[in-house]
């Protein structure tokens, strides 16, 4: 590749190698890039090192996959068919419950390009072409960043959010719920104890086009079975034809 010499010889190299050798995790990663030949590079060069690739090739294909799986981060190409990468950033942003690393790679590389990248949420920005070495070690670092962060709680009462991790206790109790009901949750739990408007809800979940009441209500049902009936105290309340309230029972509203 024109230019991966360059690179190579670079002093800044030297240190992503360094760092990269002493790389002994494995990760899960997500690949959205239309150019398959870059692709397969990527995957010959991660896949021997234990870590899991899952891989698409347009915008929509990549939002469904990083919004319905779990990964330790997402690698980005700015120009996608069916949605550019700068769009389908945002959308990961806006929608994900889960903190994920993403790092972008596009030929773009000016100035103006780069701060678009990173207005739209990317937390990494590399050039084509590009050194795998360096590719490699960027990915720890981006992976261990959020790793090491210091645990961010949400608390209302015992029930306990952890925005990082994005697993949920009551009681010191584990609970599992689905990813819409985590989101659901966790703008409830910012908001407690006031309460928040059933329209509210619905578009921070779906946007402008909300599937209808019925599956709002589903959640609620699930959240409420899960965070209440087990326990003595009540934390969620309806507030009919208006939205929800989640708060200890002395922070309830009348």
């Amino acid at each position: 590749m024109p230019g991966l010499r360059t690179l190579f010889d670079s002093n800044n190299l030297i240190f992503w190698i360094r760092l990269m050798q002493m790389n002994t995790e494995k990760y899960r990663i997500l690949i959205i890039e239309d150019n398959i030949d870059i692709s397969e590079n990527i995957a010959d060069f991660l896949e021997p090192k234990g870590h899991v690739l899952d891989f698409a090739f347009d915008g929509v294909s990549g939002l469904h996959l990083a919004l319905s799986e779990e990964y330790d981060i997402i690698i980005l190409d700015l120009m996608l068919p069916g949605m550019n990468g700068i769009k389908l950033c945002r959308k990961i942003r806006e929608t994900s419950v889960k903190p994920v690393p993403i790092l972008m790679l596009t030929a773009r590389d000016t100035l103006e390009d780069k701060l678009e990248g990173f207005d739209a949420g990317a937390d990494d920005y590399m050039v084509k072409p590009f050194a795998l070495e360096e590719l490699a070690a960027r990915i720890k670092v981006l992976v261990r960043r959020i790793q090491e962060k210091p645990a961010a709680v949400l608390r209302v009462a015992d029930l306990e959010l952890n925005l990082n991790a994005m697993t949920l206790k009551r009681a010191g109790i584990s609970i599992e719920l689905n990813r819409a009901c985590l989101k659901i949750l966790k703008l409830l739990m910012q908001a407690s104890p006031n309460l928040v408007s059933r329209k509210d809800l619905e578009f921070a979940l779906w946007g402008d086009m909300p599937p209808g009441s019925d599956v709002l209500r589903s959640h609620m049902y699930l959240i409420r079975r899960k965070i209440d009936t087990p326990f003595p105290t009540q934390l969620l309340r309806t507030v009919h034809g208006t939205g929800y309230q989640l708060a200890a029972p002395n922070g309830l509203s009348a």
